[in-house]
């Protein structure tokens, strides 16, 4: 970031935030959360068919730099205009079926609290060729920090306040202090797309509409928890007005130091490896995994809580092309709000499928910013299929059957 906004951004981001936090949570307090009650950001929300049309029948001869996945040059020419968007999206069982999830180049899944599984959709090039809805939208935790700096300086990161202390004095552990945790790193009001710290002109798109809402209906009968959405363009549209598109404001590209993973042809097998089951914690049900192969498309479809896993906007079952599953060590902090912490920089032992087939190696993370690696048991990089990304991080010692 530019020298000249540091300053601004440091003195101007404690206040900003405690005020709009303070009436976001002021906001949801008189509302109570309850079922079926109306909110003071409800708005009503279309995407109108305004974009510009894609070719879809055009060779597809342009590479993600983030999965290897081919796409037309259209696409490529819009997607050359952004950076990555981290979107944090819950997987309560109340916020089923998620709105958004199957068009994520990545997706990370880790447990927020209570063995209750959060996710960061990254979204680049499979959402350039249109807008859509993306939630629930949730709050923060400090380990995807982690996962979404290997997205560039300043990475697009969106999300509904997160774990501090700004209110909530010597309640929340040091090391768990998401929101202190962004502003150290110069992302506050810049990279970081917080909804309750909006700047007054961000939050009105000028497409019409609001760039973050609540909406009772989509998922009808839950708590205002569960209820906040958005869409890629109008999210990008706010890292634009930020000055945040392939370059920062002092002209430096996102992926200037961006190290894709190794891509490979795909080669569909006979499936050895037909399906994968795992839980995050044993003592809370309904959020088991299961992916089962589908030969016929060398690829996963994933199930959640013994339920196909959908996606709202287009009532398609959530599939990938690589599960890669890390073993993290993972630390209760014992704080008041019962934050986890997981170490994602060092190494570990990982699975990666694909192809019908599992490879057992091992993960690494070298610093925040560093990209995690994924190498088989000799030590020599694991190249991943082309296609959606899907990262399971599950603790250290949990069972896997397959």
């Amino acid at each position: 970031m530019p020298k000249k906004k540091i300053i601004f951004y440091l003195l101007s981001a404690l206040g900003l935030y405690l005020l709009s936090a303070g009436l976001s949570y002021a906001g949801f307090a008189y509302f109570g959360g309850k079922k079926g009650e109306a909110s003071i950001l409800v708005s009503p929300v279309s995407i109108e068919d305004g974009r510009p049309r894609i070719n879809f029948e055009a060779p597809k001869t342009e590479i993600c730099p983030l999965t290897g996945e081919k796409f037309t040059k259209e696409e490529r020419a819009i997607w050359e205009k952004r950076r990555p968007l981290g979107v944090m999206i819950e997987n309560h069982l109340d916020s089923r079926p998620q709105s958004g999830l199957s068009k994520a180049d990545i997706v990370y899944e880790a447990v927020a609290e209570g063995g209750i599984t959060r996710f960061l959709a990254v979204y680049f090039c499979r959402a350039s060729a249109e807008d859509f809805f993306v939630g629930p939208v949730r709050s923060s935790r400090t380990y995807f920090l982690d996962w979404i700096s290997e997205y560039g300086d300043y990475p697009l990161y969106v999300h509904v306040g997160g774990a501090n202390d700004f209110g909530n004095l010597g309640k929340t552990n040091s090391k768990a202090k998401a929101l202190e945790q962004i502003e150290s790193y110069g992302w506050r009001l810049y990279s970081d797309i917080d909804q309750t710290s909006l700047r007054a002109k961000e939050t009105q798109y000028p497409e019409g509409g609001l760039t973050f809402w609540r909406d009772m209906e989509r998922l009808k009968g839950v708590a205002m928890e569960h209820t906040m959405y958005s869409t890629p363009d109008r999210l990008w549209w706010i890292a634009q007005s930020r000055g945040l598109t392939q370059t920062d404001e002092a002209g430096d590209r996102w992926d200037e130091n961006f190290v894709p993973w190794p891509a490979k042809e795909e080669t569909a097998q006979e499936g050895q490896v037909s399906k994968i089951e795992f839980a995050f914690w044993q003592s809370q049900s309904g959020y088991e995994v299961r992916w089962e192969y589908d030969k016929d498309k060398n690829q996963y479809l994933r199930f959640n809580n013994n339920q196909p896993h959908l996606d709202l906007n287009t009532n398609q079952q959530l599939s990938a092309k690589v599960v890669a599953i890390q073993f993290l060590k993972e630390t209760r902090t014992g704080d008041a709000s019962k934050h986890l912490l997981y170490q994602t920089i060092g190494q570990g032992q990982a699975l990666v499928f694909q192809d019908g087939q599992v490879i057992k190696g091992n993960w690494r993370k070298k610093q925040r910013e560093g990209r995690t690696s994924f190498t088989q048991e000799n030590g020599q990089e694991i190249a991943f299929n082309p296609g959606p990304i899907w990262l399971e991080i599950l603790p250290t010692g949990q069972e896997v059957a397959y």
